[in-house]
């Protein structure tokens, strides 16, 4: 069965390989407090620094997921109020999580078809989701730059969840950069990266907001030492230091990406009563492509892909019934991708 579900997708074919190594080596059964640890995790934090140009003075910790960022970001970023642009389930579950946790909020809804339209705020933290899993919708580097210029005292969160890894993002547009590894990263579920810019730490360290569990002072303190406050998933940071070493460059990935999301439009446009969800081209994401018609045909189109060994990703949210979505991620392979097209051709022609 291969998975084109937009998260979790396709691992990269080399992960049995590297669970074996790092169980040969006993990797899976270190102390996070060695130097073997220490070791590995500068190391994956290096190789994230080279493949992705992430900038030099900005950290990176080790987290369990995007969701988990989102309740780091509430609990010690947010002095007063925080702002939360959306267009799709998973900017608004973001806001509503935070909600819960913080007094002060304001949600800045959009429309799926249109660009965010940056805004001056009296906001301390904004919150974007630069690639919206929901509905297939990506926000550009230009934007995101343009929000922060608007906004220089605030602190700019951006959710890439499904990008990091494959598109090449601007990291010095932001402060908090996040993304769970189970899409771009070709990894098994279990892991999140989270990126703060010295900004980001300052703010930190300011409100000294030290009574969580995630609390972001605890893991600036141990990531000074390359650790982490908690027990950490510590072979998939292996895995993930694994695949780096032999990943291309992320403007290479990111050119590989946008080749194969232009097919993919041309071959949409040759599927009988199917069309992207979205009309909009402009505002298209490059790494999750929903595919949308009527209920009866999405359904039956999802059981014949099973059966022939194809993993298509429900649709969500409000398009749960309407769509199916393909991930165009890195680990998938272009052989795999003219195999799921020739047989999306035959049923759709």
């Amino acid at each position: 069965m291969i998975s084109f579900y937009p998260g979790p997708s396709k691992v990269y074919e080399q992960i049995p390989k590297y669970v074996q190594e790092a169980y040969d080596k006993g990797i899976v059964s270190i102390n996070h407090r060695s130097e073997e640890f220490v070791e590995i995790s500068q190391k994956t934090i290096l190789l994230l620094k080279e493949k992705l140009n992430i900038p030099d003075n900005y950290t990176i910790f080790f987290v369990s997921s995007a969701t988990e960022c989102w309740e780091i970001i509430a609990q010690s970023l947010i002095k007063n109020k925080s702002q939360h642009y959306y267009n799709g389930a998973f900017g608004e579950k973001w806001y509503e999580y935070t909600k819960k946790l913080t007094p002060s909020i304001e949600e800045v809804p959009f429309n799926l078809e249109t660009f965010l339209i940056p805004q001056k705020s009296d906001a301390d933290v904004i919150c974007i989701t630069q690639n919206e899993t929901s509905n297939g919708t990506a926000i550009s580097n230009e934007i995101i730059a343009e929000v922060k210029q608007k906004n220089p005292d605030a602190i700019l969160a951006v959710d890439a969840t499904s990008s990091m890894g494959g598109v090449a993002l601007n990291f010095s547009n932001a402060d908090v950069w996040f993304a769970s590894v189970q899409k771009c990263f070709g990894l098994p579920a279990g892991l999140a990266i989270m990126i703060c810019s010295p900004q980001a730490i300052e703010r930190a360290i300011e409100l000294n907001r030290n009574t969580h569990y995630n609390s972001l002072t605890f893991m600036i303190d141990k990531m000074r030492v390359y650790q982490t406050p908690f027990t950490p998933n510590v072979l998939s940071i292996y895995l993930l230091m694994r695949t780096l070493m032999h990943r291309e460059s992320i403007s290479i990935i990111d050119t590989q990406l946008k080749t194969r999301y232009n097919q993919w439009i041309t071959m949409i446009d040759s599927y009988n009563g199917f069309n992207h969800l979205i009309k909009n081209m402009d505002v298209h994401s490059t790494t999750v492509i929903p595919i949308a018609s009527t209920f009866e045909q999405i359904k039956t189109i999802k059981q014949k892909a099973k059966v022939e060994g194809f993993l298509l990703g429900n649709g969500y949210g409000e398009w749960a019934k309407n769509t199916f979505r393909i991930a165009n991620f890195p680990a998938i392979t272009d052989e795999e991708i003219q195999n799921l097209h020739s047989f999306l051709l035959q049923q759709l022609k």
